[in-house]
């Protein structure tokens, strides 16, 4: 028994079995932490090197039907552990309640950065993300200041977690192929506890100059100054040019006036 590839749900299956094991090998249990979640498993490719690991409790969480009626075959002795569920509309207390966890998987394309999201939203709960997407947003993640590819991704996941681009993975290797690369990134919680200002102003800065990411800071963010002048060493500065601290000290500076 197969499972059938559904584009809607963007289903590309890894049929690589030395990538798998790269991918579950390199997951580091960042903060100690050795509860797992895996979404999107699939048929188990990956699935089977995360379970194979005694120290880890695995959890895999699948949306798709066929996927899960499979999964509850390939390992009978594992039901418990395979969730019928969507990540994206579940609350971490329906499945790893009060604990930390740790977020792995080959993520569907279509949805891979509404993951991002989702574990920046809970990320003092999650000190771990290890995964693959589409190769360019695999880049946009990790990428530094002064790029063209940094980014409101980059900035925003930046802010909580370091990010190590760990690998490129070519079409081949997939059921079926995708039409791009993928990359695999993985995401530790860093120290940062909370920003020193208001975080949604922050989120809104981010957003507002990378929307329009051709203009100088100081043209961006006119809606939010009120005719008030930026600090000297922002005004000739594009968003790309300017690092989390940056972006932190700038909203505290619209926060502060």
């Amino acid at each position: 028994m197969n499972v059938r590839a559904k584009k809607h749900l963007g289903q590309h299956f890894l049929n690589d079995e030395s990538i798998c094991e790269k991918i579950a090998n390199q997951f580091t249990r960042h903060g100690g932490c050795h509860n797992v979640l895996e979404i999107g498993p699939g048929m188990g490719a990956l699935s089977k090197y995360l379970l194979n690991q005694q120290d880890l409790h695995v959890l895999l969480m699948e949306i798709d039907h066929e996927s899960v009626a499979y999964l509850h075959k390939q390992f009978p002795d594992k039901k418990e552990q395979i969730l019928s569920g969507d990540f994206l509309r579940l609350n971490p207390d329906d499945f790893y309640p009060g604990v930390n966890f740790s977020v792995v998987g080959n993520f569907p394309y279509n949805i891979s950065t509404q993951i991002l999201f989702k574990c920046l939203e809970h990320r003092n709960r999650i000190p771990e993300i290890m995964g693959m997407f589409q190769k360019e947003v695999a880049v946009r993640v990790a990428e530094k200041p002064g790029s063209k590819e940094y980014g409101i991704t980059s900035v925003l996941l930046q802010a909580f977690y370091d990010i190590h681009y760990c690998f490129t993975v070519e079409p081949h290797v997939f059921t079926p192929p995708p039409k791009v690369k993928s990359g695999v990134i993985r995401c530790t919680r860093n120290s940062r506890e909370s920003l020193n200002c208001d975080e949604k102003l922050f989120f809104q800065v981010v957003k507002m100059a990378f929307n329009q990411r051709r203009k100088m800071m100081r043209n961006s963010l006119k809606q939010l100054l009120n005719g008030r002048e930026l600090p000297e060493r922002f005004q000739q500065e594009r968003p790309e040019q300017l690092s989390v601290n940056d972006f932190e000290e700038l909203t505290y500076f619209i926060q502060s006036n």
